[in-house]
């Protein structure tokens, strides 16, 4: 489910305007950044709580907006990755092992399978995704044998009323989560242009993609206009805001600040470079990953 912001009512008096942009997928990472750390919820378990995130591309700026600091190359801080046109994964250290914060601290060396077993309802969980669909629905590629981050996290976040935020940008637009999931699985594949995936639902996570991001951080409505384009701006979306002249200007400068960043850095190497090496068979390129 999307992230419920409650946007302010148009001020009397004050002038309706527009703003129109376009954001390119490290541009939209950032915003989405920026949104998650402001969150309430976020702010308040780093002073008196827990916050775990996940490893991911999309948390790897979310740790550099909480730290200030740089992380690189930020696809080195995933595990699963989708690059150079083929599913595949980065088995390395990530360049930050800050995954696990305690009372605005980094807890060193901690286990994040051990310690969001200290979960409270106040606590936060944060991720990316592969997929969302426009009812708020997320969805997340898992190639482990045993689910993966989300499936040792959402058995035990969800009953506890942990926070799970997932900051997933529209780029990721499926017309719906729960019909694609029934068309992947491990061994629902012969070929595949590299290792097979499972999109796995995540129901009850608070969803946060550009739009909620615009809210959150300005106070203005944005709409998905489209997306895509060339030239460095594959993948893009393209936005209109919306309301007090005031607020849209605020939402304008923002989207300025975030444009230019630059695209994801890759690590050197990943477990499957070539599909056409394992004649595209799906079981072949998973066995790569050892039953991880």
């Amino acid at each position: 489910m999307f992230y419920e912001v409650e946007i302010p009512e148009p001020t009397p008096g004050s002038k309706q305007i527009s703003a129109m942009v376009v954001l390119n997928p490290a541009d939209s990472r950032r915003l989405l950044a920026k949104a998650t750390v402001a969150l309430p919820e976020v702010q308040d378990a780093w002073k008196k709580g827990m916050i775990i995130i996940a490893r991911g591309i999309t948390t790897a700026y979310i740790t550099e907006e909480l730290f200030g600091i740089t992380v690189e190359p930020k696809g080195g801080q995933t595990v699963g990755i989708v690059c150079n046109g083929i599913t595949t994964s980065y088995m390395g250290p990530p360049p930050s092992t800050r995954h696990v914060i305690r009372h605005g601290k980094v807890v060193e060396g901690a286990d994040s399978n051990v310690e969001i077993l200290n979960f409270g309802p106040d606590d936060v969980f944060i991720k990316g995704a592969n997929a969302v669909d426009n009812e708020g629905n997320a969805g997340i590629y898992v190639a482990s044998v045993k689910a993966g981050t989300i499936g040792m996290a959402w058995p035990i976040l969800t009953p506890r009323g942990s926070h799970l935020i997932i900051s997933v940008s529209l780029e990721k637009l499926v017309p719906s989560v729960i019909e694609a999931a029934k068309h992947t699985g491990l061994y629902h594949f012969k070929y595949s242009t590299g290792i097979p995936i499972k999109l796995v639902p995540v129901p009850l996570a608070e969803v946060i993609t550009e739009i909620q991001a615009f809210a959150i951080l300005a106070g203005v409505r944005a709409y998905h206009l489209g997306s895509g384009g060339v030239g460095g701006s594959e993948g893009s979306v393209h936005l209109s805001l919306e309301g007090d002249e005031e607020r849209v200007e605020k939402a304008f400068e923002l989207a300025k600040s975030v444009k230019g960043e630059p695209p994801v850095s890759l690590p050197d190497t990943f477990s499957v470079s070539s599909p056409a090496d394992y004649d595209y068979d799906a079981l072949a390129q998973l066995a790569i990953l050892k039953g991880v």
